[in-house]
């Protein structure tokens, strides 16, 4: 890493740099995201569909955090699919049904990025919903190897 605002990918197949874009002349970030990033000699894109609360057996826990942490363990396993991980990660974009979710999520989220810096950029929307009542985020990703 050169310093606190680039990073290398964490996986060691890639070979990439990722480099925050925040600048001075704008209001900070006020979570974990950056405004922008930028990204060198990425050779694959990868971009994931929204994955939503939707556990394995066909189960959705009722918690916003808990539907969040099943969308980003599919993320995982989608990244991993491409012989990647997290550490690749260009943009996080989520959306959730109403305002009270969006604490629940961005704890999940901060978790999910608790090892990546800077972290990469992030959107998040609210929206009237899903295809099934009972959901309450999806989360896609952009990643780079």
């Amino acid at each position: 890493m050169a310093d606190a605002a680039n990073r290398t990918a964490s996986n060691s197949d890639s070979n990439f740099e990722v480099q925050s874009l925040t600048p001075t002349s704008i209001a900070a970030p006020f979570a974990r995201y950056s405004h922008g990033v930028a990204v060198t000699s990425a050779k694959t894109l990868i971009l994931t569909s929204g994955q939503l609360g939707l556990a394995a057996g066909g189960s959705v826990p009722d918690s916003v955090e808990k539907q969040a942490d099943i969308c980003f363990a599919n993320i995982d396993a989608i990244l991993s699919e491409a012989k990647t991980d997290r550490g690749a990660t260009l943009h996080v974009r989520a959306f959730v049904t109403a305002r009270e979710h969006m604490q629940g999520y961005m704890k999940a989220r901060d978790r999910w990025l608790a090892d990546i810096s800077p972290p990469p950029a992030s959107t998040l929307m609210i929206v009237s919903g899903f295809t099934r009542e009972e959901f309450k985020v999806e989360i896609e990703v952009t990643a780079a190897v």
